[in-house]
């Protein structure tokens, strides 16, 4: 309604009238208790996590840490609201900072999923090929060394794709990196999503940045055997956001589809319930996916690198990841991606879930236990 009024402001006739008309009903695809849950098992530390229905991308967790309150930003015209603001605003670990969509890492052992595929696909390895791990490989000067040599001085011996997956072997992936090449790898990390926006109906996604010859000389260098060890498990100059990592793992889980995601599951206008679901078929074989599959249950069962779901059920299939970032202090990033239940007879799996920490170490220590207690809370509730 539409009144004159007068100086003092009292009504002194009606002029117009605007009839009410129904909102539109946005419905949501997010799980507000498994987020309390994720955000609360971060601890305040420096970090992220995205959870997923890999069925469709629809997002049930993303979560940034730290965060802060929305309800500051009514308080910003009162001094102690101001004050808040202004020291968010300032604050080094950046709360304002998406890092579920905009934070670019190296992806660390996350990324073997990918050079597993595309040894696969490929046709340089199956399920028969092995490698012998000496706990090195010598190239002229230069040594590129396993993770359990550099560790424990000891060595894995010879070893196929799924114990390779199992024990995340550096060595295996160099060679199956070298094998398939640096711009065939380049090729199927795009192809799972990495180096481009996944398309989310969120601002400020980042793209990250898949690496390949072509490219290392359009900025003046040039590439060598190195850079293929590198890039093959998920290091030198490869990078992705958290939500990407989440959307490849997704690919494994449901049988090879890549899906856009969304935080918008419904939306009712005019009574007419609206819902996208996007996937893109890849057309990865059965035995490819399989041979996935079963390198990520057997990393999530004894022997494998991610102690903590040794004992879990449902039984699950997932990829630990330690991802240097050139930090002074050594200091590595602590990926984890995980997908349950794995086991048919449990159903298809039903989540997928990424969690990142940074600088906190090995993702089996510090990222993983984060997704168990969400993993957790979400079967309790079903």
């Amino acid at each position: 309604e539409i009144y004159e009024v007068d100086s003092q402001g009292r009504k002194i006739r009606e002029i117009g009238k605007i009839e009410p008309v129904p909102g539109k009903d946005l419905y949501l695809s997010l799980d507000a208790e498994l987020a309390k849950t994720a955000y609360e098992s971060l601890e305040k530390k420096l970090g992220a996590v995205v959870a997923s229905d890999p069925q469709n991308g629809q997002i049930l967790v993303l979560v940034s840490s730290p965060s802060f309150d929305p309800n500051i930003m009514m308080d910003k015209l009162k001094d102690q609201g101001s004050q808040k603001l202004e020291a968010l605003l300032n604050d080094q670990r950046k709360p304002f900072f998406n890092r579920a969509v905009s934070g670019v890492y190296p992806p660390g052992s996350t990324f073997k999923i990918v050079t597993a595929v595309a040894g696969l696909e490929e046709g340089k390895i199956d399920a028969k090929t092995t490698w012998n791990d000496t706990g090195e490989i010598k190239v002229g000067d230069y040594s590129y060394k396993n993770w359990y040599f550099t560790q424990y001085g000891k060595t894995e011996g010879e070893i196929n794709l799924v114990r390779a997956i199992k024990r995340s072997t550096d060595t295996f992936f160099y060679k199956v990196g070298e094998w398939v090449g640096p711009q065939k790898l380049s090729e199927w990390a795009k192809a799972f999503g990495l180096g481009r926006k996944t398309g989310i109906d969120l601002p400020g996604e980042a793209s990250g940045l898949v690496p390949s010859p072509e490219w290392k000389q359009k900025i003046g260098g040039h590439w060598f055997l190195g850079n293929t060890y590198h890039f093959a498990i998920g290091q030198g100059d490869i990078l992705a956001t958290p939500l990407q990592i989440n959307m490849m793992t997704n690919i494994i889980a449901n049988g090879g589809k890549l899906c856009k995601p969304a935080v918008r599951q419904k939306q009712n206008d005019n009574s007419k319930f609206k819902t996208e679901e996007i996937c893109q078929d890849l057309k990865l074989k059965t035995t490819t996916l399989a041979l996935v599959k079963e390198g990520m249950e057997e990393a999530c069962s004894p022997g494998g690198t991610a102690f903590p779901f040794f004992d879990f059920q449902p039984r699950v299939a997932c990829k630990t990841g330690t991802a240097e970032f050139g930090d002074l202090k050594n200091r590595t990033h602590a990926w984890f991606t995980v997908f349950a239940p794995a086991v048919s007879s449990d159903g298809e799996p039903q989540i997928t879930i990424t969690t990142i920490l940074e600088g906190e170490g090995e993702g089996s220590y510090a990222a993983a236990p984060v997704a168990k207690k969400i993993l957790e809370a979400w079967f309790n509730e079903r």
